[in-house]
């Protein structure tokens, strides 16, 4: 094993066509996988994430996307991969969204998670970017 790559750290990937049914998948597979590495104390909150960032994915863009849970010196990624290069919209302030349907789930993310952020990020020669959040396990 490499001096760098420590036991306790894993990666999930998940390959998602763009389809509304992918946010409940998705949710049930972030619950599986923390639940098998005994992390369900986080599970809730990071279904909630992990819900949101896919639901921005499949809603706002039209091509492929994909779901990556990642666990490393106790901090746990959540992250969706979308074909879109543009940045998200990001959140305002939360009065301002109270009457509106659309433009709470990154405010949510912002929110619930200790970090997020965003990067541009191609996939497979697509473009695309990479909407990310990051939960503690003291969370």
């Amino acid at each position: 094993m490499p001096e760098d790559e420590n036991p306790d750290s894993w990666e999930y990937s998940l390959h998602i066509p763009n389809d509304p049914r992918a946010v409940p998948v998705s949710r049930r597979m972030i619950r599986i996988v923390l639940t098998v590495h005994g992390l369900i104390h986080l599970a809730d909150t990071a279904e909630l994430l992990g819900a949101e960032l896919i639901s921005n994915a499949v809603r706002h863009t039209k091509g492929p996307a994909a779901l990556r849970v990642r666990w490393r010196g106790g901090v746990l990624r959540i992250g969706a991969w979308d074909a879109d290069p543009e940045p998200p919209d990001f959140p305002g302030e939360a009065a301002g969204l109270c009457d509106q349907e659309d433009g709470r789930g990154l405010l949510l993310v912002r929110a619930c998670s200790q970090l997020w952020g965003w990067q541009p990020l191609s996939r497979s020669g697509d473009p695309g970017k990479y909407v990310w959040c990051e939960l503690s396990s003291a969370a």
